[in-house]
């Protein structure tokens, strides 16, 4: 009865079983279910089938049935977590522990060679006549590390929490990688874009993006060649030293050769068919000079004055590079000087009365936005003038004040004359006419006619020998008091409140009118801070091993841009900032507080006075920084050409040039004629 009732109870839980058993499989062949890859090891040792079902049903005896059922209890425990009550209640029927037989077991395994890492599950039971029935022969045989897995360790829940992160940390790791390599692509493109936006006038051929650093082979003969000469020239120094004139003279005759086939040519194009034996032969005398000189110590002190000697060379044609761009930078181009010569004739050709400028009521107008313009290059004020009055909402509300030296001031005058800037009013002065600017008044005037600063100025043999940070100091402008009237504003225009100062290497780009109503707070200079970069700072500009420097400034204090200034000239009144520029220039009569200049002096007059305008309003550095982003450079209403790269000269860079000659009249007769956009 007992057994009957053990049998039933068996059956019923085999049914339950192989129900869940059927739904899994249902589920994870519609991939309704998660399959885990460490399962699929464990169903290629122990394959649960229909043929397993029947197989179970068969069994007689009741131990070999919980065995089984509770290898498939472990199975399922582990992943139909679903049902987990259902296969509790199946467990507490087979509460009896099954003894394993270890003889058994062992005896079995040999019999049938299975390696140690595997269990007998189930042990053989004997049936009465001492065999072993064919049912229990099919014992389930598991390996032990795949069993491990099994064990029930964690609730279902763990077990499911568990494996959703490992799954995420799995995609994260893959969304990481494609990520790092988007960037990288990115940054690549990026790299590559910028490269070819700088301006080549700059890089020359010295850019990682040329082709022959695609492609290593790439005039291989050519660099090959200039190799070989350099090695040559150590061999014949080590072979005049050790008293083997015979090599020398072999490897002389071959430098030569070399040197003549190589000729200029820069690519493997450009060499004569020749060449390649040449250098083949050269390569041959080489080898036989490593043979008989080649020593390690020598050669390394050889390669190494050679480069010391190269570095020197190098240095020498920088100095001498900088002494040319600042050479160019000081002439004027022979277009522009044509028009200045040209409109000068025509000027002094006028009668008297034609030569008045209509509106002279507006020139004291303090209601009216007034501008401050000095120069003495024609063409470069009147594209101030024509880009302020093209990008002005209101023209007839502004007032150009132009002033010029006697040389410039007649084609100054007939340029205007010729093509005055519509409802605008325009007024041109001449600097020499100003008969208050003497230099019993102004200091700068007095130290220009000492006979120290005459030399530091024209004597040539002193600018040759002195370093080429220096020449840029002896630029002729800094001799111009065009440069140093700005610092007399309030008695150049004694009526006018408040005015706009503008240098004549700049363009405008938007109305400017909104610069009038921003508040100083009191200050009275309204300018762009240029600190972003280190060496904007006060230290870069001033002697702070000075004392009177280092009493009075901060040596980290911003700098700031001239080029495009607001100035309050109540304020500079009140303030007396022409008396305090006039201490510190009489002060630096000897230079020791600043080198010449007209940016150092301002530093100091506006100390403290200064009020910094938002970056829009004026982005500089096109006169030298080849990498300005260009959507700073529309966005700004004014752009500077400070540098030597005037927009008007040959070496301005062309990437920066349309801003510019976009404002110049080419279709004007004295334009053409003097051929000044060619």
């Amino acid at each position: 009865m007992e057994q009957t009732r053990r049998s039933n109870c068996s059956l019923l839980a085999i049914f339950v079983l192989c129900s869940l058993f059927a739904s899994f499989i249902f589920l994870v062949g519609s991939g309704l279910f998660p399959s885990d890859p460490g399962l699929s090891s464990f169903g290629t040792e122990v394959s649960f089938s229909a043929a397993w079902t029947k197989h179970l049903l068969s069994l007689q005896d009741m131990e070999a049935r919980y065995g089984i059922l509770h290898a498939i209890f472990l199975y399922l425990a582990d992943i139909n977590w679903w049902d987990r009550s259902v296969l509790q209640y199946v467990r507490s029927i087979f509460k009896r522990e099954v003894d394993v037989i270890k003889a058994s077991t062992n005896d079995f395994s040999k019999k049938n060679n299975l390696p140690a890492s595997y269990k007998f599950f189930i042990h053989e039971t004997s049936q009465g006549n001492g065999t072993t029935s064919e049912a229990n022969q099919n014992a389930l045989f598991i390996k032990q590390d795949s069993l491990s897995k099994f064990q029930f360790l964690d609730s279902p829940a763990q077990v499911a929490r568990r494996q959703l992160r490992e799954y995420r940390q799995r995609n994260h790791a893959v969304d990481m990688v494609k990520q790092g390599d988007e960037v990288t692509v990115k940054l690549d493109n990026a790299a590559i874009k910028h490269s070819k936006s700088v301006d080549s006038a700059v890089l020359g051929k010295y850019n990682i993006w040329r082709k022959e650093n695609d492609n290593e082979k790439y005039d291989s003969t050519v660099r090959l060649m200039r190799d070989q000469m350099i090695m040559a020239r150590v061999y014949i120094s080590l072979a005049e030293k050790g008293k083997k004139q015979e090599l020398a003279t072999e490897l002389q005759r071959h430098l030569k050769d070399s040197q003549q086939a190589l000729g200029e040519a820069t690519v493997d194009s450009d060499l004569h068919h020749s060449a390649a034996n040449k250098s083949k032969a050269f390569g041959q005398v080489l080898l036989k000079a490593k043979e008989k000189l080649y020593d390690c110590n020598l050669v390394t002190g050889k390669l190494r004055a050679m480069l010391q000697s190269a570095d020197e060379q190098v240095r020498g044609l920088k100095k001498q590079s900088t002494f040319l761009s600042q050479l160019v930078a000081k002439t004027i181009p022979n277009g522009i000087h044509c028009l200045s010569m040209r409109l000068t004739i025509d000027y002094y050709l006028l009668p008297a009365e034609n030569r008045k400028f209509p509106r002279g009521e507006n020139l004291e107008n303090p209601e009216l936005y007034h501008y401050a313009l000095f120069s003495d290059n024609v063409l470069a004020a009147s594209v101030v003038v024509n880009s302020a009055i093209m990008n002005a909402k209101e023209p007839e509300k502004h007032v150009f004040h132009v002033v010029s030296d006697k040389l410039n001031f007649g084609a100054m005058n007939m340029w205007f004359l010729l093509n005055p800037p519509g409802k605008a009013t325009i007024h041109v002065e001449n600097v020499d006419e100003f008969k208050w600017l003497n230099s019993s008044y102004c200091p700068v005037l007095k130290q220009l006619e000492s006979a120290a600063m005459k030399e530091y100025y024209f004597k040539s043999a002193q600018a040759t020998t002195s370093g080429s940070s220096n020449l840029k100091y002896r630029n002729p402008k800094y001799l111009s008091m065009l440069n140093h009237l700005r610092f007399y504003l309030p008695q150049v225009y004694p009526k006018l409140d408040k005015i706009l100062f503008l240098d004549d290497d700049i363009v405008v780009q938007k109305d400017l009118t909104g610069l009038w109503s921003v508040d100083l707070h009191g200050k009275v200079n309204g300018a762009v801070e240029t600190c972003g970069e280190s060496f904007h700072r006060f230290d870069k500009y001033l002697n702070f091993s000075n004392p009177h420097i280092a009493k009075n400034f901060d040596p980290n204090a911003c700098g700031w841009a001239y080029g495009m200034n607001m100035f309050d000239l109540k304020e500079w009144k009140k303030r007396d900032i022409t008396g305090i520029y006039h201490k510190w220039q009489t002060m630096n009569e000897d230079r020791v507080l600043w080198k010449l200049g007209t940016l150092p002096p301002g530093l100091m007059t506006f100390y403290g006075l200064t009020h910094p305008l938002d970056k829009s309003w004026h982005v500089l550095g096109l006169g030298y920084n080849p990498s300005i982003n260009k959507a700073q450079i529309q966005k700004a209403a004014v752009i500077h050409y400070n540098g030597n790269m005037k927009p008007w000269l040959e070496l301005a860079m062309t990437k920066y040039k349309s801003y510019w000659s976009k404002y110049i009249k080419t279709d004007h007769p004295y334009i053409r004629n003097c051929k000044v956009t060619e």
